[in-house]
Parts: structure tokens; sequence; C-alpha cells
């Protein structure tokens, strides 16, 4: 039994994510049409049997390049979004540092909320209760195994210190690198779900090496 979990492709970087429904760069795009490539070429390595996606669009254009070549029909879900930023979602960094100064992810209470979004430890608990539905319904046979998560940086970090039983906050440091497209695999060995497979890239330089 297995889980993959993959970032999305890269995305303008010159405002903020969160919520925003910006796309792909052109590199991102390239990013995700190389995994799904690879991932095609080398099905019977991943098995996939299932993709859930986040439903923000750049998740959403990584998704449809997979769902293309895989021929895997995509379920998207709003519980694998990153955090809801609320009002800064997609304005413009040298906007928001004006508007919202000193207003960033780390720099809230876990109890505190984004104007008009989440708070760290709703996401958190948001996250864990997803993710933690998923096991079960996968170990439990009431949902395939060798599932694919499209989802988010943000996102993956706290998959980590769950899957770690390891305390999280908002100003925790990553146990992983999360590149865009970055793979991570998790296995449910001895009843337990360990990770196996931190960020890989390797689509990124498999057909340059072939």
């Amino acid at each position: 039994m297995a889980i993959y979990i993959v970032r999305h492709g890269m995305d303008n970087e010159n405002y903020r994510g969160g919520w925003s429904d910006s796309g792909l760069i052109e590199e991102g795009m390239e990013q995700a049409k190389l995994l799904a490539n690879y991932l095609s070429d080398n099905k019977e390595k991943y098995s996939i049997n299932k993709i859930i996606s986040s439903d923000l669009r750049r998740a959403v254009e990584t998704a449809k390049e997979i769902e293309s070549k895989l021929n895997i029909p995509v379920k998207y879900c709003s519980d694998w979004r990153e955090i809801n930023n609320g009002v800064l979602a997609g304005m413009d960094n040298k906007d928001a540092l004006i508007k919202y100064p000193g207003l960033f992810f780390n720099t809230l209470d876990m109890s505190e909320r984004y104007p008009n979004g989440e708070s760290p430890s709703e996401f958190y608990n948001r996250i864990q209760s997803t993710f933690l539905e998923l096991c079960n319904n996968i170990s439990t046979g009431m949902e395939e195994d060798n599932v694919m998560i499209l989802t988010h940086g943000g996102v993956i970090n706290v998959l980590y210190y769950i899957l770690n039983n390891m305390k999280w906050t908002n100003k925790s440091p990553k146990l992983s690198k999360t590149s865009t497209t970055g793979m991570h695999k998790i296995e449910h060995v001895e009843g337990k779900w360990k990770i196996v497979m931190s960020n890989s890239v390797e689509h990124l330089h498999y057909y340059s090496e072939i």
C-alpha cells in the first residue's frame, strides 16, 4: 500500500500563494509534462490507481497533465488546498507588504486567522483529518491503494510532522525539501505509514540521461 504526495508545478512567486488561483508559469507546465511522461513510462514501478488533487488552479493544471498520460480521472478536493490566506490570496508581494506589513504565515499566532481566512491551527486540523481519513480508508480496503495526491508545499510539510509524530506549529522548520513537482512516497509497513521516498525529482532529469 502506497500514497504518493506530489507538489504542483512552478507558479509565479511574485504573488502570495495560499488560496490564490493563479496557474503555472511556463517552467511549471514543462515540469508537469515531464512528470506525466515519466509516470507514463514507468507505470509498473508506481502502479498508480487513483489521483486526488487540490482544486486550486496550479494543482489542477499539474494534475491534468498526469491525467492525460495515465488515463486516470482526477478527483478534485478542496481539503487538499494550501492554507486559506484570505485577502492576501493572489496579491502582489509588493502590495501585500504595503497593505498588510508584517503579515506572514509564520507571524500569525496558531489560533490567529488571516483576514477572511484560516488560522494555522485550523489549517493543520484540516490536513490531519483529511490525511488520516485517507490512510484509514486505504488500510481498511475502503479506498484503492497506490493513490497520488497533488497538493502544496505547506501541506506536505504538515504531513511530514504528522508522519514523524512531531508537534507542528507555523514556526516549525521544514523537515524535507518540497520542490515543485517533487514526489514523496509513503508506504504502509508493519501497521504504520512511513516515508520511504522524499522529494524525488528524477523525472526532471530522466529524459536527458537516456
